[in-house]
């Protein structure tokens, strides 16, 4: 599923890279050739928070936060870069694969979703864009995948002020279900594999929290797969 390169050059770029904000004259691309050379080594692995917090599914991340992967997440998410929600897709598409394991399995795609303020300060909801691209990705390489979205986010005060506890008792309210009705079968009747979504782990607690909502519907998920985790975390 390696198309990264293509990804990146499809963009209509401004002058800074993505990845390493440098300024670069006659830059053509949204990520410069070394970003793209560090992205492209990436391969996901299985993480896990210390202290995991219960009700966690096991973790599957693409690579640290760090170097131009964080860059990249944040002139997505935070700097209007909305073009790279396809190389982005496309890598979480290979976590996602590196997650479930078999290909001929259904899959089950839900993002973990943004606030309505959120959503609002970033122009869309930017899980449920990369869960889009993401999930193309997967069909155009033969996999039976659907993006589903059972879960509505709460109002919620900004992490940034809360310690660690506060984070935790936040994220256990976090979020609704949108329906009471599970994930369900399909067309060959076999239930999905249910993988849930995010950008990035840290703590594992709102994942944790999304679990939960998703398993009082019958739909657990069987794995979380994240583009970056922080790089205290330590791979399982």
């Amino acid at each position: 599923m390696r198309g990264l390169w293509t990804d990146l050059t499809d963009l209509v770029l401004p002058a800074d890279c993505a990845g390493c904000r440098e300024r670069r004259s006659g830059l053509r691309h949204g990520v410069c050739p070394s970003c793209v050379t560090a992205l492209d080594a990436l391969r996901p692995g299985p993480v896990r928070p210390t202290p995991a917090p219960a009700g966690l599914p096991p973790c599957v991340a693409l690579g640290p936060y760090a170097g131009p992967l964080r860059e990249a997440l944040l002139a997505y998410k935070d700097h209007g870069r909305h073009g790279l929600a396809r190389p982005l897709g496309g890598l979480l598409a290979e976590v996602v694969a590196t997650a479930v394991g078999d290909g001929r399995r259904q899959v089950a795609l839900v993002p973990v979703p943004d606030t309505a303020a959120a959503a609002r300060a970033r122009y869309g909801d930017h899980l449920d864009r990369l869960a889009r691209h993401c999930a193309a990705r997967l069909r155009r390489s033969g996999w039976s995948v659907r993006v589903h979205r059972p879960l509505r986010a709460l109002p919620r005060p900004d992490s940034v002020t809360l310690d660690s506890a506060g984070r935790a008792e936040a994220a256990q309210e976090a979020f609704r279900r949108r329906s009471a009705a599970p994930i369900g079968a399909g067309a060959a009747g076999v239930a999905p594999v249910v993988v849930l979504l995010d950008d990035i782990v840290t703590t594992g607690v709102t994942l944790a929290a999304a679990a939960r909502v998703l398993g009082a519907t019958g739909s657990a998920p069987g794995v979380a797969a994240v583009l970056a985790a922080t790089e205290k975390r330590v791979r399982s």
